[in-house]
């Protein structure tokens, strides 16, 4: 009777709860990141999205979908913003580059 109270109690004390669950991208970084980094821009350039995710599950995430969520959100601050799309109708512009300044010489 006392090993199944004792596992009982055991098995409630035991469960896990993920402190992240429910938080927003931006939020994930803002408590967990942000303390050593001023700002997400950079961190995430050059790594492929499956090692940085795998680094932040090892390093800093509760869990492998928390860690592939703040993966994507450090690669979407570092990604260009979209070229905007032409309006139909308008001209290309024609303006050429600007030649090169002349070396001034002793």
């Amino acid at each position: 009777m006392i090993l199944v109270g004792a596992a009982a109690l055991t098995a409630t004390i035991a469960s896990a709860q993920n402190l992240d669950a429910g938080k927003s991208t931006e939020k994930l970084f803002a408590d967990g990141c942000a303390t050593c980094h001023r700002s997400p821009r950079g961190l995430a350039k050059g790594r492929f999205s499956l090692t940085l995710s795998w680094f932040l599950k090892d390093h800093y995430a509760t869990s492998s979908d928390t860690a592939k969520a703040l993966a994507a959100y450090l690669e979407s601050v570092d990604a260009p913003p979209p070229r905007a799309a032409a309006k139909p109708g308008a001209k290309p512009s024609r303006s050429a580059p600007r030649p090169p300044k002349p070396a001034q010489g002793n």
